[in-house]
């Protein structure tokens, strides 16, 4: 199972991960988000890092801006996690592997809502529906309606996970998930990591 922490805007947060070999950090480049990144962390440092790769993730931002992002960042994925359409993704993926979040509600009708994205992204990102936002909540939705995902196409589980969620993530039984996105249950305050929280969830996924 692989392990995504995001909010990530601290030097600090960003080696503490690399130490406990997640495999992904993510970067929100949403000014609106209390988590935004691009004034507290600069690109050098973010470029500079080695040993895990680097998300950006972006809400209904301008291809312009996704891609320059990427180049002063050395990122090595993007997250879009808006209202882009596939042809927004298929141009993206042209320079860099794309996820495309979808915020999931009481139901969900995933052919209708998945279908025209499969071509056009690597992976897709579950998050939770909500009013306040576009993600970084802390909400979570029902993981039963996983159960009838239809695709081989992987995605990655993100939405309220908490430190105690590892034992019941690891006995899920879905073959197309790839990864889990952890952010607002493993902080000291928006954008400042638990680093000992992280590094328990960690070990306790991968036991």
């Amino acid at each position: 199972m692989r392990i995504k922490v995001c909010g990530i805007t601290r030097a600090a947060d960003l080696q503490g991960l690399t130490d406990n070999q997640a495999d992904f950090a993510g970067f929100i480049f949403y000014e609106k988000s209390p988590r935004f990144a691009a004034n507290k962390i600069d690109a050098r440092t973010v470029r500079e890092t080695a040993g895990i790769r680097k998300v950006g993730v972006f809400v209904n931002a301008t291809a312009e801006q996704v891609l320059r992002t990427v180049a002063d960042y050395a990122l090595d994925m993007v997250q879009l996690h808006g209202d882009e359409t596939p042809a927004f993704c298929a141009a993206i993926r042209e320079t860099v592997p794309v996820i495309k979040a979808f915020r999931i509600g009481d139901n969900v009708d995933w052919q209708t809502l998945l279908t025209p994205y499969i071509p056009v992204t690597d992976y897709f990102l579950f998050d939770t529906a909500s009013v306040k936002g576009y993600g970084g909540t802390g909400e979570r939705f029902n993981w039963e309606l996983l159960q009838q995902y239809p695709f081989e196409h992987p995605f990655l589980l993100s939405g309220g996970i908490t430190p105690e969620d590892a034992e019941i993530i690891s006995e899920l039984k879905l073959p197309a998930l790839f990864a889990v996105d952890i952010n607002s249950k493993f902080e000291e305050a928006p954008g400042v990591k638990n680093m000992e929280k992280v590094k328990l969830f960690l070990a306790e996924i991968r036991k």
